[in-house]
């Protein structure tokens, strides 16, 4: 499954990244922040992987302008 990681600015492109890429990063920290061009259903997915797994998935939206549409997605995945 590949996702889309949050911009970094707002005129760059979203950096897609794996999902075992994710995996891979949980050693290291337990927060990540999704572009809100990922669909809810693709999301959806990326927690009932991890709760499959025996991880607590929380996401949340973070909004970061007064535009309905500037959020991005803030999912913790706790051991």
């Amino acid at each position: 499954m590949k996702l889309k990681l949050a911009r970094t600015t707002l005129k760059a492109k979203p950096r897609i990244v794996e999902l075992e890429k994710i995996e891979d990063e949980l050693a290291k920290k337990s927060i990540f922040y999704f572009d809100k061009d990922n669909s809810h259903k693709e999301l959806k997915a990326l927690i009932e992987h991890f709760e499959e797994k025996g991880f607590s998935v929380y996401m949340r939206e973070v909004k970061y302008g007064l535009d309905e549409n500037e959020f991005i997605y803030e999912v913790h995945i706790v051991a």
